[in-house]
């Protein structure tokens, strides 16, 4: 008997992560859009071939007095004085890295927009850096009291850069997490309180609301060749908060397309947007990398078209893969190049990893 408690004890905790998760969908809204192929794999609001109102063609990475480098554009930081627009909204952006965030709302809540901690999850990430992909530095993660006051965990797709199972287990089930439809099923077992939304559904945390908005990507994540492969089985998301009147847009990893201003038209100017300006460069397939990832210059006429009032950019960094990038911080020297040859009127605030701004 005593074997056998102890072989249960044992069970129990190698198993602790193992309790089902709770999964909701929300399906119910007129505004709920869903857009499947005739396999029902999920696509693009906007296909076909696009049209980009801006591009850089020569000389786009001149380096650039305020990004302090130690060798070329890589190990950067960014040192230049700027202005913090006065917006009043309330919400604090603190940047962890690539595409994670930390948001602080007006009224208390504390949200995580896709949490990366290190690399990608085994055996991935062996066979990333066995490949010759580049082993990223460890993001700015939050501490374990932090983790511990986060109130919603919110994924815009399951690439692995965006999406880490370990992470998930470290950030444990007390949060709700939001996801895009059919990501659910892709988490750990661990008691995990999981709501899948499609594009212009709603859910609220308290007095929070929380959209679930259109991005112009793709997912896959999964390949197993001649059985199993995911590639659009599930969707991809960007997100966008309202509280107090004061609204916070996560554009998730997105392609430019006309969804920025259906969002516009939709919910109104944005206060703050968080917009990616990375991952959009390829030798072998440049058209591809730029149809689901902006440039930044696509990223500043995105934020033209959602008025925003202050855009942030994301994805460039020292806790960046420079997959798709030149360097760490070719993409950060390309926006600071055509936000000046584009004379944008879009107020830009430049976080580094782990800094903060409340606006």
């Amino acid at each position: 008997m005593k074997r056998f408690l102890i072989a249960a004890m044992l069970l129990c905790i190698l198993t602790a992560c193992g309790a089902p998760n709770n999964i909701n969908r929300i399906t119910s809204s007129d505004s709920v859009v869903v857009i499947n192929d005739k396999n029902g794999r999920y696509k693009n609001l906007y296909t076909g071939e696009k049209t980009y109102p801006t591009t850089c063609t020569e000389n786009c990475y001149p380096a650039h007095p305020d990004l302090l480098c130690k060798t070329g554009s890589e190990n950067c930081q960014y040192q230049g004085l700027q202005t913090k627009p006065q917006l009043s909204t309330g919400y604090t952006v603190r940047w962890l890295g690539h595409a994670s965030f930390v948001i602080n709302t007006p009224n208390g809540q504390c949200v995580l927009f896709d949490p990366v901690k290190n690399q990608f999850d085994s055996p991935v990430a062996l066979g990333f850096k066995l490949g010759g992909g580049i082993y990223r530095k460890a993001g700015a993660w939050p501490s374990e009291q932090e983790l511990e006051n986060i109130d919603a965990v919110m994924y815009s797709h399951i690439h692995y850069d965006h999406f880490n199972k370990a992470d998930i287990q470290s950030i444990g089930n007390k949060p709700r997490y939001l996801t895009p439809l059919g990501m659910a099923d892709n988490f750990p077992a661990g008691g995990f309180n999981i709501t899948e939304m499609p594009w212009y559904s709603t859910t609220n945390i308290d007095d929070l609301v929380i959209n679930a908005v259109p991005a112009h990507h793709f997912s896959a994540r999964v390949l197993v060749p001649f059985i199993y492969e995911d590639h659009d089985k599930d969707l991809w998301n960007g997100w966008l908060l309202e509280q107090n009147g004061s609204t916070l847009f996560f554009a998730g990893d997105t392609g430019y397309s006309k969804h920025f201003k259906d969002i516009q038209q939709k919910y109104g100017d944005i206060d703050i947007c968080l917009m990616p300006i990375a991952s959009y460069y390829s030798k072998d397939d440049p058209n591809w990398y730029r149809y689901v990832h902006t440039t930044p210059e696509d990223a500043l006429n995105a934020a033209q078209e959602l008025n925003c009032k202050v855009m942030i950019p994301w994805g460039y960094g020292n806790s960046s893969w420079k997959m798709g990038d030149h360097s760490s911080h070719s993409a950060l020297l390309r926006l600071l190049h055509m936000y000046n040859k584009m004379d944008s009127k879009v107020p830009l605030y430049i976080l580094n990893e782990g800094e903060s701004i409340s606006l």
